[in-house]
């Protein structure tokens, strides 16, 4: 028999929602330059700067950082309290969980699975030589591209979007969050809390587990 439809989909950022961590900051930290990409990375998200043409610039620091670093760094990642309780909560009621980031699939395609993500999507890093060349690898994750994601995984599972719930933490999640029927500041700055439709302030993904259909 096929796969039942889900009954709604939820999807999450990933950087400071689905895990506590920046991995940008975390890639920076290899070359030496952490801080530097730290204050770009808090402007971007307050919504100060173009998310994409910041983006290539943070990326254009990683130039040189070896591909073995990424071992180094998903073993830095901490995965956001209740993010596994939250996703085994929506898999037991019916949902899809989807996971859209304007991080990077080189680390999301392993930490996506080990959490019991349906699916995801983020940007990739250009490699050459077994070191990153400081560019992304196709058109970027921005906001338009997380609100498109969770349109076009709500139509592939046969969803309106008033049975989606968009959950983030920065400028460049309100997209999508004001595409879904439902938008949670999680960890948010003030741009996006003052257009959530609820905020959540513990810092806990169990939180969102009443709000399930």
């Amino acid at each position: 028999m096929p796969a039942p439809s889900p009954r709604f989909l939820l999807v999450l950022d990933a950087d400071s929602t689905l895990i506590r961590n920046e991995v940008i900051e975390l890639l920076a930290d290899e070359a030496g330059r952490g801080e530097e990409v730290t204050a770009a990375t808090e402007a971007a998200m307050r919504g100060e700067v173009d998310f994409a043409a910041s983006l290539r610039s943070r990326v254009s620091i990683l130039a040189g950082v070896p591909v073995a670093a990424f071992e180094r760094v998903l073993a830095r990642i901490e995965p956001t309290p209740g993010v596994r309780e939250l996703i085994a909560a929506a898999h037991e009621r019916g949902g899809r969980v989807g996971v859209v980031s304007g991080g990077f699939h080189e680390i999301l395609d392993i930490l996506a699975p080990g959490l019991g993500v349906d699916v995801w999507r983020a940007n990739r890093l250009t490699t050459r030589d077994g070191a990153l060349a400081g560019s992304v690898d196709g058109a970027i994750v921005d906001a338009e591209g997380k609100a498109a994601a969770l349109r076009e995984w709500a139509a592939e599972s046969g969803l309106p979007l008033a049975r989606t719930i968009a959950i983030g933490d920065g400028a460049n999640d309100l997209r999508m969050m004001t595409a879904a029927g439902l938008g949670l500041a999680f960890n948010a700055k003030p741009t996006v809390r003052a257009s959530a439709d609820l905020i959540i302030e513990r810092v806990d993904l169990r939180e969102v587990i009443p709000l399930l259909p």
